[in-house]
């Protein structure tokens, strides 16, 4: 794996004052400096009202974009709904000198999605970004979990994605460009947590969700790429995650601010992203890294098929001997 340090390329480069002043957010005596590298562009952020989403607005913003802020305002298990933290947002986004409206459909429905991104067009006449964010969780172990629970958490994360993706992507096959920003998690990839069979399965959808989509609208210049941020929000600092982590796991996630996910969305909103599509990434606090696609490490080929008993001879001692199980069985009450 290849390690590059941001601050060793800063020395190499010897950037100067010009490159420094170009960073996503600049502060000076007066506040934030507003960029220019969306200018003129239109985006939505789903579940914009807190958190990642939050995030992501306000960056896109500093950057120039007008912003279409939806959240549903709802609460982690999203139930309810208030319209306080997306107008909020436009607040916040109006005092940097910025431009947004706010909108509060839910995007587990089709017609959730057509109307978020009907308030783009009716608003600001336009639509060049989507970022796919809003989600909730309903955690349970699978053999407790109820078809609300799951339905719920599917609707939300991977139907949100679609319905809002779908409506999007007339407007940017007719303008031959468009930007797409999936969400997903480290949860559906890694043995680390449990009890999110339904939000692991939502998660990793979307990840294949978002290679069909690259492949789909590449050929009219959309791209469509996918994140896997790490940071402390309601959702992973909820009060149930506090009583399944240790206090170390917690006490670092408290470090990892969700404004820190936005740099990468803007970069990859950008024109200077073209040439990502498809592709998958992880970004916390100071760390951002490209995921390989899936490969096969191993095979087993034979002229023919393999028979049962081939297999139970052979697949020990090549493909699986060396495989550990990362929850192996427990004895009861331990």
């Amino acid at each position: 794996m290849d390690f590059v340090c941001l601050i060793q390329i800063e020395l190499l480069a010897d950037p100067g004052e010009e490159a420094i002043s170009q960073w996503v957010y600049r502060l000076s005596s007066g506040g934030v400096v507003m960029g220019n590298r969306l200018q003129d562009r239109v985006a939505i952020v789903t579940g914009a009202g807190r958190g990642i989403g939050r995030g992501e607005a306000l960056a896109l913003a500093s950057e120039g974009a007008r912003v279409v802020v939806n959240d549903l305002g709802g609460a982690a298990d999203g139930t309810g709904g208030e319209t306080s933290p997306a107008d909020e947002v436009v607040s916040q986004i109006a005092d940097m000198g910025g431009r947004a409206v706010a909108n509060y459909d839910s995007v587990a429905r089709p017609e959730g999605g057509e109307s978020i991104v009907k308030t783009a067009i009716d608003s600001f006449g336009r639509l060049d970004i989507l970022v796919n964010n809003a989600g909730i969780l309903r955690d349970r172990m699978v053999y407790n979990m109820t078809d609300e629970e799951w339905d719920s958490v599917i609707k939300v994360h991977l139907y949100g994605h679609f319905c809002a993706t779908r409506a999007a992507c007339v407007l940017f096959r007719q303008q031959r460009w468009g930007r797409i920003i999936n969400t997903s998690s480290v949860a559906g990839l890694y043995a680390t947590t449990h009890g999110q069979a339904n939000y692991g399965a939502a998660k990793e959808g979307i990840v294949g969700l978002t290679r069909k989509i690259a492949r789909d609208m590449g050929r009219y210049g959309v791209t469509c790429n996918c994140i896997r941020p790490n940071a402390g929000t309601r959702l992973t600092l909820s009060d149930e995650m506090r009583k399944a982590w240790p206090q170390e796991v917690i006490d670092k996630l408290e470090q990892y601010r969700p404004e820190d996910i936005a740099p990468l969305v803007v970069w990859l909103a950008s024109e200077e992203a073209a040439n990502v599509n498809g592709r998958t990434f992880y970004v916390e606090t100071g760390r951002v890294a490209l995921y390989s696609e899936p490969v096969m490490e191993k095979q087993l080929v034979k002229g023919g098929a393999w028979t049962i008993d081939e297999l139970f001879m052979f697949m020990p001692a090549t493909l699986t001997g060396e495989l550990v199980n990362p929850d192996p069985p427990q004895t009861p009450g331990s």
